[in-house]
């Protein structure tokens, strides 16, 4: 965003943004791919095989609820490398009343005995009662709901033994690895840091602090009841950086090691890999619509207004918002800032308007869709669309149900596609309209390109090549290597770590006496208020439409 014009490319956060993210995610699928043994394979083919053959029957049978859950139990994690990658990048269990357990919890021995005897007891009447109507080769219908209800139950008192035996196990993070995988990300991020000309020492220093806090953060961010409120990790890092920055001052020592958007364009890289296509497809075109028509048309027009109504001096300062509240929040507020050179004070404003709404509409969304009967399908897709935080919006469709979190989460997936589309349009209209001098010759595709975030072709490339890799793979052999090996026990957490980092170095660069002026008669915020209202109500309208009345049929198989 403030690189010189001149600097070649491979000396730019944008590159080696690119590289790491690239290098991690091609490193992670050849590790797991090699621990896909043929012994794994046989497992899963055999495993298919008797889920396929008993989803025949009319009700779904123990032995299909059971090999199901086989089939869940098969994770890459179990093997030794595996388990190794999947604790370097867990985050602090959770924990209520003693911090401790954050960092440390070990296993609790409890008799469950009795749980276990029931479980066993609910199976073998479950069994009985599916035999009874098999006996008559399921042509009896008070047989067949019999059995359905004795299975049902069994599936209960499993869960619920199953959720208590979780909750008894050894915490999965580890102070070790954690320390590990700090000095893993210093030494690269160091080298890209070298290159672009800062000293690694200093950058290592720098770096031990924002891990510090990033550490502290999602310690604080464990904690229960913070997390009831919706008070997540990026809230703390900004927030303890803020004060350090406030009060005592940021340390100059630290400083080279602030680079905000070098940490968050290579997590999104990382995030790239989770949008994978043929998951976006499966919602039809209901999700798109909703996504990939109400957002632009709420940012050109939240824009719009910034300009000629509330007359917001700072162009790069209303597009960066704009951007924030219309389409993804942080992630989309980095890379319109690059797009326009938006200053980090700009984008620190946009972040921060992001961080305190989202939080509020993560508990008073779900609470008023609850309130007014609104259905759990509408309710997830009006949230995906609006809320701003990828994890705010799993929470809060999560509040609503399994519908509405699932609907909720793939409209926000639809969306972050955005990101590169609404990068790549901001640098055109940015470079050819906005700053463009009738004086001066006019500006060409080089401008374009030297505006354009690079870091969204890493973004973009990673989601093509794990779309195409999901669509090519046997879909169990897909969900085990990236759905639940790669993305799952390792690079959705590193993303995580990768954005706590940005978010430390943002509240550490942050200082209210360069802010104020951005705050002058309050117009950031009521050009963010007036535009999410604007994005709440066209949202529901458009999901109302798609998901009721132009494609019910869609609705009914979610």
């Amino acid at each position: 965003m403030n690189k010189h014009h001149q600097q070649p490319f491979f000396k730019t956060e944008d590159f080696w943004a690119i590289t790491i993210g690239s290098f991690l995610l091609l490193l992670a699928l050849a590790i797991y791919f090699t621990l896909l043994s043929e012994d794994l394979k046989q497992r899963i083919t055999e495993t298919s095989a008797i889920i396929e053959n008993e989803a025949t029957k009319p009700i779904k049978t123990v032995a299909w609820h059971e090999a199901t859950v086989e089939l869940a139990k098969l994770k890459l994690s179990n093997e030794p490398i595996g388990k190794f990658l999947k604790n370097l990048t867990t985050l602090p269990n959770k924990w209520t009343n003693n911090p401790v357990e954050a960092f440390y919890k070990p296993a609790t021995e409890t008799d469950m005995a009795a749980e276990n005897n029931a479980v066993l007891l609910a199976r073998q009447q479950a069994l009985a009662a599916e035999q009874a109507a098999q006996t008559v080769n399921f042509q009896i219908e008070t047989l067949n709901l019999s059995a359905q209800a004795a299975i049902e139950k069994w599936q209960h008192l499993l869960n619920e033994t199953e959720k208590k035996k979780a909750k008894l196990k050894a915490g999965a993070f580890s102070l070790p690895h954690i320390i590990l995988l700090f000095g893993f990300l210093v030494v690269l991020f160091g080298v890209g840091a070298k290159v672009q000309g800062i000293a690694f020492r200093q950058f290592a220093k720098g770096f031990a602090l924002i891990s510090l806090i990033s550490l502290i953060s999602v310690f604080l961010a464990a904690q229960n009841d913070f997390k009831d409120f919706g008070i997540e990790y990026a809230i703390w890092a900004i927030l303890l950086g803020i004060i350090i920055s406030n009060t005592i001052g940021t340390p100059g020592w630290a400083e080279s090691a602030l680079q905000t958007e070098f940490f968050i364009k290579t997590g999104l890289v990382l995030m790239g890999a989770e949008l994978m296509i043929g998951k976006i497809l499966a919602i039809g075109l209901p999700g798109i619509f909703v996504a990939w028509v109400v957002t632009p048309i709420v940012l050109v027009t939240t824009y719009w207004f910034g300009q000629n109504v509330l007359k917001i001096a700072s162009k790069s300062l209303n597009i960066t918002i704009s951007a924030d509240m219309s389409v993804c929040g942080v992630s989309a507020a980095i890379a319109t800032a690059a797009a326009s050179k938006a200053t980090r004070e700009e984008l620190t404003v946009a972040i921060g308007l992001s961080m305190i709404f989202t939080a509020i509409m993560m508990v008073a969304m779900p609470l008023f869709i609850k309130f007014v009967g609104m259905p759990e399908v509408l309710g997830g897709a009006w949230i995906g669309g609006t809320v701003d935080s990828s994890g705010a919006v799993v929470a809060a469709g999560a509040a609503l149900g399994d519908k509405a979190m699932y609907v909720a989460t793939t409209i926000k997936m639809i969306q972050n596609i955005l990101i590169g589309l609404v990068a790549f349009c901001v640098a055109i209209y940015f470079a050819t309209k906005v700053e463009k001098d009738a004086q001066a010759p006019q500006i060409g595709i080089g401008e374009i390109w030297h505006r354009f975030p690079k870091f969204i072709l890493g973004f973009v490339g990673a989601s093509i090549l794990f779309s195409i890799l999901y669509s090519s793979l046997d879909k169990h052999i897909a969900n085990l290597v990236l759905e639940n090996g790669i993305l799952g026990d390792f690079t959705k957490n590193l993303r995580t770590w990768f954005f706590c980092l940005a978010f430390a170095s943002i509240g550490l660069s942050t200082n209210f006496k360069t802010l104020k002026h951005h705050f002058v008669g309050g117009k950031p915020l009521i050009l963010y208020v007036c535009g999410q209202l604007l994005n709440l109500l066209l949202t529901l309208g458009a999901a109302y439409l798609m998901f009721y009345k132009v494609f019910p049929e869609i609705t009914a198989t979610i």
